[in-house]
């Protein structure tokens, strides 16, 4: 047990110095990982300032949230888009007018036909007709740019009219 004591006691030496650079080598890492974890949270805090969360995980989760609402919000966009651009071709935007004199006296082109059409050609065509003694309006309903009811040259070319603006 003498041996082993004088040993202890010729490595003791060898053993407090080991142990002081152990010792000197945890105190330079725990320097060196405190500056980074002080970098680390300087970065936290300026990208958490301002939010009014708390922490990482709830400001994580309001992101979440806030793009699930507006991916709800994009695909409810998105229907009302394609349902709007189903109405577009039945809507009746195209418009022509011809202006004339319909009874060849003297005066001027008092008399019209205005046919207002959509993309297939439905819709109306509105004549008013004036000479000296009144004024007469009609209107005859289109379907693929025909009419139950006879069309004048006048009728015709406010219908080409329209369709010009394809």
């Amino acid at each position: 047990m003498r041996e082993w004591n004088e040993l202890f006691l010729d490595q003791m030496v060898w053993i407090v110095v080991g142990l002081a650079v152990v010792f000197l080598w945890l105190l330079i890492w725990n320097f060196i990982q405190g500056s980074k974890l002080r970098k680390m949270r300087k970065k936290y805090d300026l990208m958490m300032g301002g939010t009014g969360v708390e922490d990482l995980e709830s400001l994580l989760i309001d992101l979440k949230l806030g793009q699930d609402r507006i991916e709800e919000l994009q695909t409810k966009q998105d229907a009302e888009i394609a349902a709007i651009q189903g109405w577009l071709p039945k809507q009746k935007s195209k418009i022509g007018i011809k202006r004339y004199n319909a009874f060849g006296e003297r005066g001027n082109d008092l008399s019209f036909s205005i046919a207002i059409v959509n993309d297939d050609k439905d819709g109306v065509v509105i004549t008013g007709l004036y000479n000296r003694d009144g004024s007469y309006v009609y209107a005859k309903p289109l379907t693929k740019g025909e009419s139950p009811h006879a069309l004048s040259p006048e009728e015709l070319e406010a219908i080409a009219l329209a369709g010009l603006g394809e």
